[in-house]
């Protein structure tokens, strides 16, 4: 389950790593069910590699494509981002946590003539 889990978070954030990708995404997000063209056409990019793109995003779970007659059709899935968030959420506290303190540090070793503003 751990390996399986491990090698999801894996996809999601290769998939994530690249900017056509991440581009992709988001235009799927603002526009619901794209054709595989309408969603090339902005990209100076040829339409295999936006397919080859899209091949990656839907292993890694994070869009759907369908098939009605010559057009497919892709959509935002975006559970696997779910899942990457809450793995990301946990790391958020621990630097905030090391932030915090650093910042209580800092505080308590200022001292009080740095901290006034200069006399004219």
């Amino acid at each position: 389950m751990v390996k399986s889990q491990n090698q999801l978070l894996d996809r999601t954030f290769g998939a994530l790593s690249d900017p056509t990708r991440r581009a992709l995404l988001a235009r799927l997000d603002a526009e619901e069910n794209l054709s595989v063209s309408e969603l090339a056409r902005p990209f100076p990019v040829s339409l295999p590699a936006i397919m080859k793109h899209l091949d990656v995003l839907e292993e890694a779970g994070l869009i759907t494509r369908e098939k009605t007659g010559r057009t497919v059709n892709c959509q935002l899935s975006a559970g696997p981002m779910q899942d990457a968030m809450a793995w990301l959420n946990r790391y958020e506290r621990f630097w905030n946590e090391k932030l915090d303190r650093l910042a209580a540090f800092v505080e308590r070793d200022t001292p009080q003539a740095a901290k006034k503003p200069p006399k004219k």
